[in-house]
């Protein structure tokens, strides 16, 4: 090999093999090339009897700029690397140093930095004893591009895994990084393990950290989430993520196991987020079976879990405008009517908002997440508007929540057509009538075709032909006669008794 010695075992049995092979065939059994046995021929000295080569064989491009140049560089800035080195050293010397140098260079600047370098840090392999600890952490998945409805998916997955075993839980999280996030998503793991670990390491949470007064009081949550649980808190200090290795690389191995089974299924699109929810699990489940036999061991060293969970949601208060929708967390939702006034208890959950009043919970809804692509999000159930909508049809025109009540997109389409056609007194009667018919008789995507069809044929909707249309058949029942029995009937039982 080059740049390694011949050692005195190889040449005394390459003269042993030679007297039987040829010259190629005993270099080849002693591992030596064609090259080097034939200088061997000749030599009656073991290798280790002659004196080590102290000369170079070639001359050193970098005999005149190393020690005046270079090196001062490198100890003016350690972390230069070796090409940049090169590039000011052609811009000092033009035509003086090409790039076939660099290869020299890297040696030598390394060979530098192991004899006069500053010091690295050292990384200390730990023992993991059984039920001992426990991480979370989240990551981004949006390169498996998962489609929902045909509309890319951005979210992120949460993650906890047992050091010791590997056994893992995952599930999917829609909003980022957050506090409730994470209360949720450890609980599930705790309850599905069966058992607690004695100390939970996290990050440093700080994607959940808007600022200093909320960062105090997650602090002060998390503490007595882990107290419920009897669980030591712990975390890795921040911008060193090898101190939760042991999680962070089961995120890369998760989301591998993932896209492989994506890759199976042959479509990336879900009907809804449960679904792909249900498939994570299903991975997820494939994954643990691998290390079952290390699990159960740490499953009979876990700590047994508390009476109940404690909650996994965030609280507020938001009091329901005199516009019937109430704001929580940068998204707007509407109430029925009748809440307008009243200031609700909000419970926001991973998926879902609940509305408590007094309680007992009067409103629930899928939750919204705000994002830089769609700003502020609004769920504006029409249902809740068309009672105040029937008796004002006039303000429906310039209603600053109008787009975004629209049941389907042909019902906006039709109020288009409508109020370029018609004046805005009739195109806001005709509209608020035609989502009143939709009300009524539960007919929501059948006159949605209708309306569609009616924009193929560039035609107006006709009020009284669509009531007409869908209302209700009246349906001919059975004649039954009913023949009722003479008195007499009754005398002649009496008589038998």
């Amino acid at each position: 090999m080059p740049g390694q010695r011949i050692t005195d075992l190889q040449m005394t049995k390459y003269k042993q093999l030679r007297g039987e092979l040829t010259q190629e065939a005993a270099a080849a059994k002693t591992g030596i090339s064609v090259s080097s046995a034939r200088r061997l021929e000749s030599r009656t000295t073991l290798p280790s009897q002659r004196p080590l080569r102290h000369w170079r064989t070639r001359a050193n491009p970098l005999q005149d700029v190393w020690a005046s140049e270079v090196v001062p560089m490198l100890e003016a800035s350690p972390g230069l690397m070796a090409v940049t080195v090169l590039e000011e050293l052609q811009r000092r010397h033009p035509d003086r140093f090409n790039d076939a140098v660099l290869r020299t260079l890297q040696r030598r600047v390394r060979q530098w930095r192991a004899e006069h370098g500053g010091e690295q840090e050292i990384y200390f392999a730990q023992i993991h004893p059984p039920g001992r600890l426990g991480l979370s952490d989240f990551t981004v998945a949006d390169e498996l591009a998962v489609c929902i409805g045909g509309a890319p998916l951005p979210h992120r997955l949460y993650q906890f895994a047992f050091a010791h075993s590997g056994w893992r839980h995952a599930c999917v999280v829609l909003g980022g990084e957050s506090f409730q996030a994470l209360t949720a998503g450890l609980q599930d793991a705790l309850w599905m393990a069966g058992g607690t670990p004695e100390e939970h390491r996290t990050d440093s949470l700080s994607a959940a950290f808007n600022n200093l007064a909320e960062q105090e009081e997650l602090t002060l949550r998390y503490a007595e989430l882990c107290e419920h649980y009897g669980i030591r808190a712990s975390r890795n200090n921040c911008g060193e993520s090898h101190e939760n290795g042991s999680i962070e690389s089961r995120q890369g191995s998760l989301k591998r196991a993932l896209d492989q089974a994506l890759l199976l299924r042959g479509t990336r699109e879900f009907d809804n987020v449960a679904a792909y929810g249900h498939f994570v699990a299903e991975i997820v489940g494939r994954l643990n079976a691998r290390c079952a036999r290390a699990w159960e061991v740490e499953r009979a060293s876990l700590r047994p879990l508390p009476e109940r969970r404690t909650r996994d949601f965030e609280e507020l208060d938001a009091r329901v405008s005199k516009y019937g929708v109430f704001r929580a967390k940068s998204a707007m939702y509407s109430v029925p009517s009748r809440l307008v006034g009243h200031r609700l208890k909000v419970r926001l959950y991973g998926e879902r908002v609940e509305a408590w009043l007094g309680g007992v919970k009067v409103f629930e809804c899928e939750r919204l997440y705000g994002s830089l692509a769609n700003g502020h999000p609004k769920r504006i159930d029409w249902r809740h508007m068309l009672p105040s909508l029937r008796r004002k049809p006039g303000a429906f025109a310039r209603w600053v929540l109008r787009d975004a009540m629209f049941p389907r997109p042909e019902y906006a389409l039709a109020w288009e057509r409508l109020s370029a056609r018609l004046s805005e007194r009739q195109a806001c009667r005709l509209i608020v009538d035609l989502l009143d018919l939709a009300d009524r008789a539960n007919i929501v995507a059948e006159l949605a075709a209708v309306l569609a069809e009616h924009h193929e044929r560039d035609e107006l909707p006709d009020i009284d032909a669509l009531r007409l249309r869908f209302a209700p058949r009246a349906t001919q029942g059975p004649v039954v006669t009913v023949v009722l029995p003479t008195t007499a009937v009754y005398d002649e039982l009496l008589a038998a008794a």
